[in-house]
């Protein structure tokens, strides 16, 4: 008698079950690690653009007409202003683009370098005082 040689249906439905697990538990983690990859842009832009600011308000001693918020860095995944100017304050702000996946986000940074993350999609936690950079964070703390 000849033996047949291959998988049995039992065998393949077990290797695909296997997968299916893995890739449940694999995929979120995966897109929080790209999410989390994409907010660099946010905050490192943000970090430049007050340096700039900073170093306008010291030739000029006003914070009015700050060239850096005439011209914004170009992000890919964030659309950067500045939407307050006066002569003694100013704020950045980092506001995520939807279609590049990061809508709901809004950093900001202020002339006393408070940075703030004033909006976040569900699961992301805001702050008054740091850029929460990491999703399941608890609200206010700096992660």
């Amino acid at each position: 008698m000849r033996r047949m040689s291959g998988f049995t249906l039992i065998e393949v439905m077990v290797t695909i079950a296997i997968i299916a697990i893995l890739a449940r538990v694999s995929y979120p983690a995966y897109v929080d690690y790209v999410t989390r990859g994409k907010l660099s842009e946010a905050t490192s832009n943000l970090a430049v653009m007050r340096v700039q600011i900073e170093q306008f308000f010291q030739d000029n001693r006003t914070y009015v007409a700050a060239t850096v918020c005439g011209t914004p860095p170009a992000g890919k995944y964030f659309v950067f202003t500045c939407p307050t100017l006066t002569a003694t304050a100013f704020t950045a702000t980092a506001t995520g683009i939807a279609t590049a996946g990061m809508g709901g986000f809004t950093y900001t940074v202020n002339q006393a370098n408070v940075q703030a993350t004033t909006a976040a999609p569900t699961g992301w936690a805001t702050s008054a005082t740091c850029w929460v950079v990491r999703k399941g964070a608890a609200p206010g703390s700096c992660s």
